[in-house]
């Protein structure tokens, strides 16, 4: 890993109180800039922004990066505490966030960056919440785009039927063996040298951002009421969806940073999409794999900075 990197600063650290949920958050930069939040993948947590958020802070922007509910630090509620997890709840969740926690320093719009199913996160609140938004960028976007509509007239019948196995599926898995096992036999590593395209970049720090919240007693529920949320979600919270949704109104600026060599989300994905939806910009990086913001940060944060920079509305 590069030196020149260096991890979060334990003093900006703070948690936030949603819905009687402990939430993980932390602030880089002066909070009279222009605010950023970053929003991290699957099995992962803010501190996946290590190498880009003091980047960002020196370049002018007041960045905020936080534990989505279920990862990193935050609350790992269950189906019982919080029903399905699922990126509705979790949009609401930074939407909340913006207005209990930054609108009261600042009414100017927010730059979203997410990683993988941070992507699709900060898709939704772009569609839902599309005023509190200034532009999105994806590294990159890891939900199915279909691009033919689905027959209407499909039976609600098997689709309901359909969810119930699903979730009487996930309700019943040993998930908490599954954890167990992920950790004592070393999947951890093996998953992220998938990812990885720069396998050297796969050290310890970044095996521990990963590891530590599967530790947690409460890692295995959390991760059911994900599975189910995800697996059974409506139409209205899909990529094919809210793409649409944002063809068809004012759109906001959307950039996709996509891998060239991202075995989890191939790059045929992100063509389909730029070619599709022309709004959307997309730029390749070079030997990279799934999570380009930590394994090339300079180039990630160099292009990110000036899209951003040459939008008309910043």
């Amino acid at each position: 890993m590069n030196s020149n990197y260096k991890s979060e600063d334990k003093d900006d650290s703070n948690y936030w109180n949603w819905k009687g949920f402990k939430i993980f958050w932390s602030l880089k930069g002066k909070e009279n800039k222009h605010p950023m939040i970053l929003l991290h993948g699957f099995g992962a947590s803010s501190k996946h922004w290590r190498k880009n958020s003091n980047y960002f802070a020196q370049r002018g922007y007041c960045v905020y990066s936080l534990d989505l509910i279920g990862f990193g630090n935050s609350a790992q509620p269950g189906i019982r505490e919080i029903g399905k997890l699922d990126n509705g709840v979790w949009c609401n969740q930074v939407n909340d966030f913006i207005q209990q926690l930054i609108r009261p320093k600042t009414s100017k719009k927010i730059i979203l960056i997410g990683n993988s199913l941070g992507s699709l996160v900060a898709l939704t609140c772009a569609v839902y919440f599309k005023k509190e938004i200034l532009s999105v960028i994806a590294s990159p976007l890891p939900d199915q785009v279909v691009l033919k509509k689905k027959n209407s007239n499909l039976n609600s019948n098997l689709e309901s039927f359909k969810k119930k196995i699903i979730y009487i599926f996930f309700k019943i898995s040993p998930l908490e063996i599954i954890l167990f096992l992920i950790n004592k036999l070393g999947i951890i590593k093996l998953g992220l040298n998938s990812a990885y395209f720069k396998r050297d970049n796969v050290d310890k720090e970044l095996i521990d951002i990963v590891r530590k919240p599967v530790l947690r007693k409460t890692a295995a529920r959390s991760l059911r009421a994900m599975c189910i949320g995800m697996t059974t979600r409506g139409e209205k919270l899909k990529a094919s969806y809210l793409l649409e949704q944002l063809s068809n109104s004012k759109k906001v600026p959307f950039l996709l940073l996509w891998g060239e060599k991202d075995n989890f989300i191939p790059l045929f994905v992100g063509k389909k999409i730029a070619n599709f939806y022309r709004w959307v910009e997309l730029k390749i990086i070079p030997n990279s794999g799934h999570c380009v913001h930590d394994e090339d940060p300079s180039l990630f944060n160099k292009i990110s900075d000036e899209w951003i920079r040459d939008l008309k509305t910043f």
